[in-house]
């Protein structure tokens, strides 16, 4: 037997109280808990909502679970564990633009789009990032995975790809798994080199882009391009 939302005084339910004063109103738990229905026979879903929220610390740490580790919580099984991942998948696919034609303007634009995409990662991935005049997304390609500090950059690799699209623009990123996006002297040399060999073929490169934890360095913000 579960202690269920109904079971709870309805004052304090989260579903009668998001009706009352607005989604805005609910706390982070109690928003978790109307996606987890159902506590334990030991425990609420309030505090069952509370208790992975302090596991995990904060939503930002929520965002990089696994099935697996959510699994580890007392209370959380497969299929709860399921939502909880499918609802924060939800929310990040409604932040995308609706029309489904992505502009990356500015170097933050790029970071935020990036963030998305190599933040969590625990190897660095090189991804580029290939774009039309107008600066629209053409198509993202992961061009290779390294190790816990190091990738293998090669020019031919993301040129290629830049010619088949027909691309003008090219932003390319990585990520730091330490977390700290401060540019090796290997990352500045590689940026040199992928820019004149992208200048030989009349593309452009935009910026590179270093995502770590919630910051970035921008090569053309910090005019290293």
């Amino acid at each position: 037997m579960s202690f269920l939302v109904r079971e709870i005084p309805a004052s304090e339910r989260p579903r009668e109280r998001l009706l009352k004063h607005g989604v805005r109103a609910l706390s982070d738990h109690e928003l978790l808990a109307i996606i987890l229905r159902t506590g334990t026979k030991d425990m609420s879903v309030l505090d069952l909502a509370k208790k992975v929220l302090i596991e995990f610390q904060n939503l930002n740490r929520l965002n990089e679970a696994t099935v697996s580790e959510l699994k580890k919580i007392k209370g959380i099984g497969e299929a709860k564990a399921i939502e909880i991942l499918a609802a924060i998948e939800l929310g990040r696919r409604i932040n995308l633009p609706a029309s489904g034609k992505v502009i990356l303007a500015n170097p933050y634009q790029s970071y935020l789009y990036l963030k998305e995409l190599i933040q969590n990662e625990s190897q660095e991935h090189l991804v580029c990032v290939y774009l039309n005049t107008q600066s629209e997304v053409i198509e993202t390609k992961t061009i290779s995975i390294g190790t816990v500090n190091q990738t293998i950059i090669n020019p031919k690799d993301i040129l290629k790809w830049a010619l088949k699209h027909s691309a003008t623009g090219i932003i390319v990123a990585h990520n730091h798994p330490s977390g700290n996006p401060t540019p090796s002297k290997e990352d500045i040399i590689v940026t040199r080199k992928i820019v004149e060999a992208a200048k030989i073929m009349d593309i452009i490169v935009v910026d590179h882009i270093i995502v770590g934890k919630n910051r970035y360095y921008s090569f053309l913000e910090n005019k290293k391009l």
